[in-house]
């Protein structure tokens, strides 16, 4: 910077200056620009900044660049003050961050492809989407909440459904009880009733046949029974085929909603069981993650202390009583819990605290142990439980003590068990990994062997071609040859070859008397 006002910086004449080029080259130089040698580098220089650490290109880029010496020391302006406090600490450089500062950086930043040679506003805009973009994929990506942020949607939906079927099925009632106004004094539940409307549709076409599907609807003889003679004398109106249709695919997307939220139910019982086993055996799973969902994640619901986890979801109410000067609520979501339900009036706030301190510890293990057990879990459930019996028996219960000393040795069994089983099964996933790669080298080579052994089958079929080709054109001079009464060349040589062997038989002279006189005469010497 090579001048600057310092007081008249903020005023509004002062800030129009800072957005004129000309003006501002009078007041800030470029000394040194070092670009990111790729985009990792760049991003892992983003990382460091975000969690106020001084990276090392940072450094060398400060050490090489800064003056040093000289009779007046250079100050440094950083726009992050934490990050200004670390260069602070481990360059021992003087410091200034705010104020005057974010001006002029402020006006870097808009002139800043003005000051660099050979980098235009596109690029450097360029430049800084896909930085943005890389950096908040990682933040994203090694996100510690991103599996209780499947338990905060779950749970949001799980009450959104509950209120939707709720307001459906109220308006299926109303609906088919124009036609059939004694099924609903009959059928009390919303699922039921929905299906039985499938199953019944007309009531006048009704008969004693589906009383068999009607039980397994209803699940009760006789209440199929005085359904079948509520519709006989039913004071309901007559309604058309069309509006029956309507009727029949409403209830039809209600049931399927119902079945889609005992899915969605059984998908929250596994995924608690992954990520908070001991606060879901302590609590429950849905309470449990009304809970995660009301602190914002399972890390933040460990660092409440136990009062505040209390009195959870009761803060409009805690607010009113200390405005009014009134009592304060003794419990908030965990009242939704089985065991503030079964105890007395007078005890209730008593195991609301005792609850609450039980879940505070169940969530401390669930968020930072690194094998996930529910042992923990079921221990404190025991307690509580042991609990509520003191209050309504006077039986005192087992020291804290006792009870965490056994849970530590279980729970280290448990832990061993299933890090073996863990083992096993990447032993498994190698072997597999390995038949697989050796079953896609088998099957390469194989296919490079079809490829050579389809290629001698085309020699062999281009020879047999070939042979087939020139059999053919001698056959054609063979028989051109006998028309014109001429013998092909081949042929010829066989028939000397005939009359040579042919010819010393013919030579032979006939036996005469002397010869057969010699004859015998050899075969008695």
């Amino acid at each position: 910077v090579k001048e600057v006002e310092e007081i008249g910086m903020l005023l509004p004449q002062v800030e129009d200056c800072v957005l004129n080029i000309g003006k501002f080259n009078g007041m800030v130089s470029l000394a040194a620009f070092f670009p990111f040698k790729s985009a990792q580098a760049a991003l892992d220089n983003i990382n460091a900044i975000s969690e106020g650490v001084v990276h090392a290109d940072l450094k060398l880029f400060l050490e090489t660049n800064l003056p040093i010496g000289g009779k007046k020391k250079a100050m440094l302006g950083v726009g992050d003050a934490k990050i200004g406090g670390a260069l602070q600490e481990e360059l021992g450089l003087a410091i200034q961050t705010g104020g005057v500062v974010a001006e002029i950086l402020r006006g870097v930043r808009l002139h800043f492809h003005s000051l660099v040679k050979g980098l235009t506003a596109q690029a450097a805009s360029k430049a800084q989407l896909g930085l943005g973009h890389s950096y908040s994929r990682a933040k994203v990506k090694f996100n510690v909440n991103r599996s209780d942020n499947m338990i905060i949607q779950s749970i949001a939906l799980l009450d959104q459904l509950d209120k939707d079927i709720n307001t459906f099925s109220m308006r299926v009632r109303e609906w088919y009880g124009y036609h059939f106004p004694e099924l609903i004094k009959i059928v009390t539940d919303n699922s039921t009733y929905c299906k039985m409307t499938q199953l019944i549709g007309n009531r006048k076409e009704l008969s004693e046949e589906s009383l068999e599907s009607m039980e397994e609807v209803v699940m009760d003889s006789a209440k199929a029974q005085s359904i079948l003679e509520a519709s006989r004398s039913s004071m309901g109106m007559d309604i058309s085929p069309i509006d029956l249709i309507n009727i029949e695919r409403f209830s039809n997307r209600v049931v399927s909603l119902a079945a889609y939220r005992l899915e969605l139910q059984e998908y929250l019982h596994s995924k608690m069981g992954q990520v908070a086993p001991n606060l879901a055996a302590l609590i429950g799973d849905v309470v449990g993650a009304r809970l995660i969902s009301h602190a914002g994640s399972l890390t933040n619901l460990a660092k409440y202390p136990a009062s505040t986890v209390q009195i959870l979801g009761a803060e409009k109410a805690l607010f009113r009583a200390l405005k009014t000067r009134g009592n304060t609520p003794k419990y908030g979501l965990i009242f939704h819990s089985t065991f503030i339900g079964r105890a007395a009036a007078k005890n209730k706030g008593r195991i609301s605290r005792y609850l609450a301190n039980k879940c505070t510890i169940a969530s401390r293990i669930d968020a930072f142990s690194d094998v996930p057990t529910c042992v923990f879990g079921d221990k404190l459930r025991d307690q509580v439980e042991e609990r509520l019996s003191f209050y309504e028996t006077g039986e005192a219960p087992r020291k804290n003590l006792d009870v965490m000393k056994e849970a530590v040795i279980q729970a280290g069994e448990v832990a061993a068990e299933i890090k073996i089983k863990l083992a096993k099964k990447e032993k498994k996933r190698m072997k597999r990994e390995k038949k697989l790669a050796a079953l896609s080298t088998v099957g390469h080579y194989n296919s490079e062997m079809s490829v050579d052994h389809g290629a001698t089958e085309n020699g062999e079929a281009k020879k047999k071609k070939k042979k087939s080709v020139s059999e053919a054109v001698q056959m054609e001079e063979e028989a051109s040859a006998a028309e014109n009464g001429d013998v092909p060349a081949k042929k010829k040589k066989k028939r000397k070859s005939e009359a040579m062997e042919v010819e010393p038989v013919a030579e032979e002279a006939p036996e005469t008397p002397q010869t057969e006189k010699k004859k015998k005469r050899k075969k008695k010497d």
